[in-house]
C-alpha cells in the first residue's frame, strides 16, 4: 500500500523519538516528471522519473544532525533515525539551532487560494513532443536561423510535507509545464545563439510553442554580426530578461545568513536608502499560480507579504530561525531547505515598482550606450559590492539600436548602481520575480 508524504513524515518522527531524539523534523518530497527533447524534427530524448526523497533532522539539546534517503521502507526509516541520533551525539553544539516555538507556527492556511496545482490531466509524452517539434519548426522558419540546438518540453508535479515534534504538520502539491527553444544563427565563428522559454503552474497559461520558437529564432538572428563596443562610461539598459539579477544581488546582500557572518556590503544599511526614493521591493508569497508562493516556510512559520525595501529604504533582513537568533531578531518566515541540509534564508515572490516609461522610451532617452540582453560570468565582491560581469546585447546611438555587440565587460559598484536605477514598465507580472528593464547611467564599459 502506497503511503502519502504526510504518513511517511510522521513515521520518521516516530522513529526519531524511539531512537532517542529530543526533537526532530522531517520533510518528504514525492515527485513525478516527464521531459522530451527533439532535434531535426525527430525525438532525441525522452525521460520519465518518479521518486520520493526524505530528510530527517534530529536534535539532542543544541546538537543537530541531518540524514536523507530516497528509500521509504519502514526498516530504512528506523536506520535513518538511529544514524541521525548517533551523528547528533558527536556533533558540535550550535546555540542558535532548534525548532520553532509552537506559538510561532502557521495555522489555518488556505492552500487552494494559492492555486499551486493544475487539476487538468497530465499531458501525454506525445503532446509534449508536439510542443517541442512546433517550437523547433517555428525557430527554423525564421530566416537566418541555421539550426536549433535544443527544443524541449516538460511536465512535473511534486508533493511536499513537513512535520515536526513541535506539533507542526503541513504540505502542499505543485505542478508545472514548460516549453523552451534555443536557436542558432550564422555559420562558423560567426554563430550566435539565443533562447526563449516559458514555465507555468497551469498548462492553460503557457505561451504557445509557435511563439516561443519564433521568438528564439528572431533573437538569435538579431545577434548576427556582433562586435565589441567602445570603452568608456556609458548608460546601460538591462533588458527585462536579465534585470532581476541586479535585484538578486541586493537580496543576497540582505540575506540574514550573510549579515550574521558580517560578509555583506549592506551590513550597516538597515534603515538606509538603497534604491531611489520612489521605488519599493515587495515580497508576496501568496500570489496565485506563481511558483514562489507557499503558505508556510521550511520551519513551519507563516509566510507573509513584506516590503524588503520601502520608498527606497531597506526595512529588514531576510531571516530564518537560526539567522534571526544570531541577530537577536524574529524570523521573517523565509526558511527554505532540501532533504539533505538545514534550513537557510531564502526569498519568495518579488516585485520591484515599475516605472512610467516604456523600454523604448528609456532607449530613446539614454542616447548612446549599451542594451544588455545576456550576461556571462560574474565577479561580485560580497563585502564591497564591486560588480563586474561579461555582457552582450546591442549598441545604441542617438536613442536607436544600431548593431549587436559582444565580448564586453560592464562594471560598477552595486551600492551606487542600485541608487541610480530607472525602471521601465515592461515587467512580466506572471513571473516569480517581477522586475522591469532597468537603466543605469554612467557605468564603466570595457570593449575595444
Amino acid at each position: 500500500m502506497t503511503r502519502t508524504p504526510e504518513e511517511i513524515s510522521h513515521e520518521l518522527l516516530d522513529a526519531a523519538r524511539k531512537a532517542g531524539a529530543e526533537a526532530a523534523d522531517a520533510i518528504v518530497v514525492d515527485g513525478t516528471s516527464v521531459s522530451v527533447e527533439v532535434r531535426g524534427g525527430a525525438l532525441e530524448h525522452a525521460e520519465r522519473s518518479e521518486g520520493t526523497d526524505l530528510g530527517l533532522r534530529v536534535f539532542l539539546g543544541k546538537r543537530q544532525a541531518i540524514v536523507s534517503s530516497s528509500d521509504s521502507r519502514p526498516e530504512t526509516l528506523t536506520a535513518m533515525a538511529q544514524r541521525a541520533v548517533a551523528m547528533a551525539s558527536e556533533a558540535p553544539e550550535d546555540p542558535f539551532t532548534g525548532l520553532a516555538d509552537p506559538r510561532q507556527l502557521a495555522k489555518d492556511w488556505d492552500i487552494d487560494a494559492l492555486e499551486q496545482f493544475d487539476p487538468t490531466p497530465e499531458p501525454s509524452a506525445d503532446a509534449l513532443m508536439q510542443d517541442a517539434l512546433t517550437a523547433e519548426a517555428a525557430a527554423l522558419a525564421v530566416h537566418g536561423v541555421s539550426q536549433v540546438s535544443d527544443a524541449a518540453a516538460a511536465y512535473g508535479t511534486h508533493r511536499v510535507h513537513l512535520a515536526a515534534t513541535n506539533g507542526f504538520s503541513g504540505g502542499y502539491a505543485r505542478s508545472s509545464r514548460s516549453t523552451s527553444c534555443v536557436a542558432i544563427s550564422g555559420e562558423g565563428t560567426g554563430m550566435e545563439r539565443d533562447y526563449d522559454g516559458d514555465s507555468r503552474t497551469f498548462q492553460s497559461d503557457l505561451r504557445s510553442a509557435d511563439e516561443i520558437g519564433q521568438s528564439a529564432g528572431e533573437r538569435a538572428v538579431a545577434l548576427v554580426g556582433a562586435q565589441k563596443p567602445a570603452t568608456g562610461a556609458f548608460p546601460v539598459l538591462f533588458d527585462e530578461r536579465i534585470s532581476s539579477s541586479l535585484i538578486g544581488h541586493l537580496l543576497a546582500a540582505s540575506n540574514g545568513a550573510a549579515i550574521a557572518r558580517g560578509a555583506s556590503w549592506l551590513k550597516d544599511s538597515l534603515g538606509a536608502q538603497v534604491l531611489p526614493e520612489h521605488l519599493s521591493l515587495i515580497e508576496d508569497p501568496h500570489r496565485p499560480r506563481i511558483s514562489g508562493s507557499r503558505p508556510f516556510d521550511a520551519e513551519g512559520l507563516p509566510t507573509q507579504r513584506r516590503a524588503i525595501v520601502e520608498n527606497g529604504v531597506l526595512t529588514g533582513w531576510t531571516l530564518d530561525l537560526s539567522s534571526g537568533r544570531k541577530l537577536d531578531m524574529a524570523s521573517t518566515g523565509n526558511a527554505a531547505r532540501g532533504v539533505s541540509g538545514p534550513p537557510s534564508p531564502s526569498n519568495w515572490n518579488l516585485s520591484l515598482t515599475q516605472g512610467e516609461s516604456s523600454r523604448a522610451d528609456l532607449l530613446r532617452d539614454m542616447g548612446t550606450g549599451l542594451l544588455v540582453t545576456s550576461m556571462i560570468g560574474s565577479t561580485i565582491n560580497p563585502n564591497t559590492g564591486d560588480y563586474s560581469r561579461g555582457a552582450s546585447g546591442f549598441w545604441v546611438e542617438n536613442g536607436e539600436i544600431t548593431h549587436p555587440v559582444n565580448e564586453c565587460t560592464i562594471a560598477g559598484n552595486l551600492r551606487d548602481m542600485l541608487k541610480r536605477i530607472i525602471p521601465a514598465n515592461d515587467a512580466r507580472t506572471y513571473l516569480s520575480r517581477v522586475v522591469p528593464s532597468v537603466l543605469i547611467e554612467g557605468m564603466t564599459l570595457a570593449g575595444n
